[in-house]
């Protein structure tokens, strides 16, 4: 396809922004071909008379653009027009088309949410690690985070979502949902996740965030009594929990005591890999407050962030693996 005049005096441009280079990172590292054979089942095939619909490739990288920004929908057809790499990593050429508009971002969405398709985006992506030796199975990292929700009821129904709740942390509390998820210790990439509103208890989804072949997994306080609880009855997973802060505090000054204030801040530098992909999600990808109503939606938003988190963290090496495989 021959380039617009724009096209090229902005592909002639020297500097190269921040938006540019992460752009060119997530098209380099995401397995597109995959992705669009996982989906494609379930898009529309346009039969019939009517205006046929937007290629799938196309509507997929808008809304991974989308995720990666943290828009709403009006919000990323807004940046379509304004930004001349969106438009580029979406595949837009104004000069002969309008871009898809928010309500067709919209259905796309829904599409994804009724038919469970993030989680397949997930599996996909984790698949295509996998293949390229990230995802390793021996050990996982349990952890989770609280995802804030409005608490304001000035809102056309004049109420919270109900599906959110209040939970305490430390002396501070919040409204809102828990994103709980299962790390591969090796790489620190995510193979497992739960959405639950903030007053579930970590320790009660943590057989949910095992893939089931862990000889270990390791969690924070939050998760004391674990290897006692009923789902995990005959489970041959070693738990390396971390000690409650008032029990640390009180060690003895003595040899014993000393090494085990050592196990626990090896405990502790591990866990931290855990906290990566909530970096991601959370600075990178800028999920502060949940962006819709309602767990499942919320749930399904995660699959995907938590996705691409995965080609975040491990975009380095997996442009590596593919230079090697080249030569």
């Amino acid at each position: 396809m021959q380039e617009t005049f724009s096209e090229m005096e902005y592909a002639a441009k020297k500097k190269q922004t921040r938006r540019d280079r992460f752009l060119a990172e997530i098209e380099a590292v995401t397995p597109w071909a995959d992705l669009a054979e996982a989906l494609e089942p379930h898009y529309p095939k346009g039969a019939g008379r009517g205006r046929p619909p937007i290629g799938l490739v196309r509507m997929l990288r808008m809304y991974i653009a989308q995720q990666c920004f943290g828009l709403s929908d009006e919000g990323m057809e807004d940046a379509i027009y304004d930004s001349q790499a969106i438009r580029r990593f979406v595949g837009i050429d104004l000069g002969r088309e309008a871009a898809p508009d928010a309500t067709t971002l919209l259905k796309f969405r829904r599409l994804l949410e009724t038919n469970d398709l993030t989680r397949r985006i997930f599996a996909t992506i984790n698949t295509h690690l996998a293949g390229k030796g990230l995802l390793l199975r021996q050990g996982t990292i349990v952890d989770a985070t609280i995802i804030a929700a409005p608490s304001s009821t000035k809102n056309e129904k004049g109420e919270r979502d109900p599906e959110m709740h209040q939970a305490k942390k430390g002396n501070q509390w919040y409204f809102g949902m828990k994103a709980h998820i299962g790390v591969d210790v090796d790489h620190g990439m995510v193979h497992s996740v739960v959405g639950t509103a903030a007053n579930v208890s970590d320790v009660t989804q943590a057989h949910h965030l095992l893939h089931g072949d862990e000889t270990d997994a390791i969690g924070d306080a939050g998760y004391q009594g674990v290897e006692k609880r009923a789902e995990h009855e005959g489970s041959s997973v070693t738990w390396h929990v971390a000690m409650r802060a008032g029990k640390r505090k009180a060690l003895p000054k003595t040899r014993v005591g000393r090494l085990k204030e050592r196990l626990e801040k090896l405990k502790a530098s591990i866990r931290a890999l855990g906290e990566h992909p909530f970096h991601v999600i959370k600075n990178r990808f800028g999920l502060r407050k949940v962006r819709y109503r309602g767990l499942a939606k919320n749930t399904a938003q995660l699959f995907t962030l938590f996705g691409m988190a995965n080609l975040v963290i491990a975009r380095k090496r997996i442009l590596a693996f593919d230079s090697r495989v080249a030569t």
